[in-house]
Parts: C-alpha cells; structure tokens; sequence
C-alpha cells in the first residue's frame, strides 16, 4: 500500500467512527430502539453519509479523491 491509500483508509475510517459513535448516541437517547438495534442502524447510517476517499493514480502521479453524498461530483483532496 502506498502512503496515499493508508491516508485515504485512515480518511475514512475516521469518517465513519465520527459518524458512527455521534449516531450510536443519537439512536441511543432518542429512539426506542434496544440491544443489538442501537449499533446495527447507527453502521447503517455512518456507512451511507460517510464520505468515501479514494487514492488514484492519474498521469500526474498518485492523488487523494473524496465523493460524499452531500457534495456534487468527486472532489481533489490537497
């Protein structure tokens, strides 16, 4: 792996534990969901609203790309 890919890993899955603790809590608090429920739909909703990063090679050399379902298009991370 190169050092681009273990960034746009660690990207992500800081991404997806902000989100997943931040909803495990929401769920928790504010739902009547119990047991098992609670963590199942808080990975559900950090895997979709996650935003995904990716490291390519172009004729540039290798770069760092993100898509999020909030943004439109596949952006350029510096």
């Amino acid at each position: 792996m190169t050092k681009l890919q273990v960034r746009a890993f660690l990207y992500q899955l800081g991404c997806f534990a902000i989100l997943f603790i931040g909803f495990r809590y929401l769920v928790a608090r504010f739902t009547p969901l119990t047991d098992f429920w609670i963590p199942l739909t808080a990975f559900v909703v950090g895997t979709i609203l996650s935003p995904k990063f990716q490291a390519a090679k172009t004729k540039d050399g290798e770069k760092l790309f993100m898509s999020w379902i909030f943004l439109k298009g596949i952006r350029e991370i510096g």
